[in-house]
């Protein structure tokens, strides 16, 4: 059984200094436990250097002001803290975790008097997916929940509340043998799985649904300047369930995921093939990787 997270060595920088891991603590009743004030951001270093750093960081502040609080650092304070863990870590390839949260002060859903609360954590992360998976292709199953539209929650915020229904519509497809699951808009759409961003190769052009109502990846970005690079046409359209039958290939990405192809989606069958693997060879290249 792995480690637990709370019983690791090393060092976690919280609230403006250095702490040892297991030291890092919050209190049961903080604010963000009990009504999901809390946002975060998901990285990864390459040789000793975070992958677009400022953009998460510019992000993890953005989703905070989106949950109406302000962080108490700036892109550059984060920054320079994110270096300052890899390197107190002694940590080289690395994910890497800033996330801040309401406290304690206030035990309702007004919190205005709450502290909030930064910290970031790194650790040895080498695939999301693992090697296998990135031969053979993902299993996806479509999940009963959908992502919410966007006058009905903060859906551009990178909030940790918004992973609830991606929690449990992961475990009810691990339950079914799937490896993750794909989530449909409110409209019925297709729109992400539960911690990446998802592409279909119909013919030449790359298609990807709209980020109208989730989380338009940093990774899925880069991915898809990355394409028009390789003379690939991309196409942001909404996408009908029914379309999916339709693609030659079909890959996810996300920094945790990074590029990793899809061999199944319910009863349809994908064979990872050549235009996948050439934009998982791109990004690893962009990235650092090779």
């Amino acid at each position: 059984m792995a480690l637990s997270f709370d019983q690791r060595d090393g060092w976690i920088w919280m609230d403006g200094e250095m702490r040892p891991w297991k030291d890092a603590q919050v209190h049961v009743l903080t604010h963000g436990l009990h009504y999901g004030s809390c946002v975060f951001e998901g990285q990864r270093a390459y040789n000793g250097k975070v992958f677009k750093m400022q953009e998460h960081h510019e992000r993890l502040h953005k989703s905070g002001e989106l949950l109406g609080f302000d962080l108490p650092y700036t892109v550059e304070q984060l920054n320079e803290a994110c270096d300052a863990v890899l390197a107190k870590n002694n940590l080289v390839n690395a994910y890497v975790r800033p996330v801040a949260w309401r406290g304690s002060e206030m035990m309702a859903i007004s919190a205005q008097a709450t502290t909030i609360h930064v910290a970031i954590a790194a650790w040895e992360w080498p695939s999301y997916f693992g090697d296998e998976a990135k031969k053979k292709g993902l299993k996806l199953q479509t999940a009963a929940f959908q992502r919410p539209a966007p006058n009905t929650a903060p859906v551009h915020s990178k909030a940790a509340g918004l992973y609830m229904i991606c929690t449990v519509s992961k475990h009810a497809a691990e339950r079914n043998g799937f490896n993750d699951a794909l989530m449909l808009d409110y409209r019925g759409y297709v729109a992400e799985c539960t911690g990446a961003n998802i592409f279909f190769f119909m013919g030449d052009e790359l298609h990807t649904p709209i980020a109208d109502c989730f989380l338009n990846g940093i990774t899925r970005r880069t991915v898809m300047d990355l394409a028009r690079g390789l003379g690939i046409k991309v196409v942001e359209r909404h996408i009908k369930p029914e379309e999916i039958a339709n693609a030659s290939e079909i890959f996810v990405t996300g920094t945790a995921a990074e590029v990793t192809p899809i061999g199944q989606i319910d009863e349809h069958v994908f064979t990872p093939a050549e235009k996948t693997f050439a934009l998982m060879d791109a990004y690893a290249k962009a990235v650092g990787a090779k």
